[in-house]
């Protein structure tokens, strides 16, 4: 299969005013073939909504990535899940998107408001949707094939409820959604920004009090690049122009940690190493810059800030509910700056280590505590990498 496109997902919720659960919930679920996501919205609102949407979007989510069919998702769900006996409607609303490696993407929605889906930050009016009955439900389908930087944003209808019998009388209607997208895309945004942009929006038409529960999932497709960070030089000062090699090898960006290793790659390529004093805080030593190299920083003090930014930002996103204060990844420090290429600038990333004796430490002992201190930071942000879709591998050098 071709591997053209990753998806860069980001959801996150706004619960209504008053419960302490969102009724709404977003299941992505990762696989070498493609990402699969679920929005579903349950009926009405706290403990009850909370459940029915967190077992419609799992269901759905599990049984798509397993292989199985829509209708035998539908079945499924229609089987497991009730139907409101007071108001005879569904338990829940769901918008499903697959997308493939390759670019092929397939939509299914039942009920909720319907995605809106950008080509070149401008709404897409050539997708075409077929309704199918599954199971009694009217089920709409879209099948496309995805171009480099098509989003496709989700959300739930405590979006066009928004300002319902408060700034707006009828709610913020979906012609005024699409508009509000387009006019905040921006090429290669990151998914994050737009749904984060989408969130705030709506918090403020609720005037800081939701009327129901509001959820923004966006799907920004993005081409597969393989970025390298070099930390260490190789244990053999022989290979170091080979290592180097390997670095400029990267189809994505190319990171060089430490100050022995940016020297090192500095003379390999006759370049030379210009520091930024104004690129650092309390916690994070000063960047620097080599010329042909995106970001070049200091090593064990800065991985470990990144890892700890990588927790919070991970916590954040677990939680799925709009923080008071989001995750700060504008930053211009080396950890923020490298955060920031990890999660939106890439798919792959191959993380290299150099196992070469640091003069700063005084004996052998020293030496394997700081290599054992490095590689445990970057097995733990490969690892939280992972949760957000990214393939990562570590290469010994």
């Amino acid at each position: 299969m071709s591997e053209t496109f990753y998806a860069d997902v980001y959801a996150m919720s706004e619960c209504k005013n008053g419960e302490e659960l969102c009724g709404d919930k977003v299941y992505v679920r990762y696989s070498d073939e493609g990402t699969v996501i679920v929005l579903a919205d349950g009926l009405g609102s706290g403990v009850k909504a909370n459940i029915l949407s967190t077992l419609t979007s799992r269901i759905l989510g599990t049984m798509l990535s397993g292989g199985a069919r829509i209708e035998d998702c539908v079945e499924t769900i229609s089987a497991t899940l009730p139907v409101c006996s007071e108001r005879g409607v569904a338990y829940s609303t769901f918008t499903m998107i697959e997308v493939e490696n390759s670019g092929s993407v397939y939509t299914a929605e039942f009920d909720g408001p319907e995605m809106v889906v950008l080509r070149d930050g401008v709404l897409d009016e050539s997708l075409e949707k077929q309704m199918r009955i599954m199971n009694g439900r009217s089920v709409w389908e879209s099948r496309f094939q995805a171009r480099e930087g098509d989003m496709m944003v989700a959300f739930s209808d405590g979006v066009i409820h928004a300002g319902v019998g408060q700034l707006i009388n009828l709610g913020w209607k979906r012609e005024n959604v699409m508009e509000f997208i387009q006019r905040a895309y921006r090429k290669n945004m990151p998914a994050r920004e737009m749904t984060r942009a989408l969130l705030d929006t709506c918090d403020q038409l609720y005037q800081g009090k939701p009327g129901d529960d509001t959820t923004v999932v966006t799907v920004h497709l993005l081409p597969r690049t393989t970025s390298r960070v070099l930390v260490g030089p190789p244990a053999d000062p022989k290979d170091d122009a080979r290592t180097v090699e390997m670095l400029l090898s990267a189809t994505g960006k190319m990171v060089v940690c430490g100050g022995s290793t940016s020297q090192m790659v500095a003379r390999e390529l006759g370049k030379t190493i210009k520091a930024e004093t104004k690129t650092y805080n309390d916690n994070v030593p000063p960047a620097a810059h080599i010329d042909g190299i995106d970001l070049v920083t200091e090593g064990i003090l800065t991985l470990t800030a990144a890892e700890e930014l990588l927790d919070h930002y991970q916590a954040e996103c677990d939680r799925g509910i709009r923080p008071e204060v989001y995750t700060d990844l504008e930053q211009k420090d080396g950890a923020t700056r490298l955060v920031r290429i990890l999660l939106d600038e890439t798919s792959d990333i191959v993380f290299m280590l150099g196992q070469a004796n640091n003069p700063a430490y005084n004996n052998k002992a020293d030496t394997r505590l700081g290599l054992d201190a490095k590689m445990r930071v970057i097995r733990s942000i490969s690892e939280k990498l992972k949760q957000f879709g990214k393939r990562t591998s570590i290469e010994e050098y």
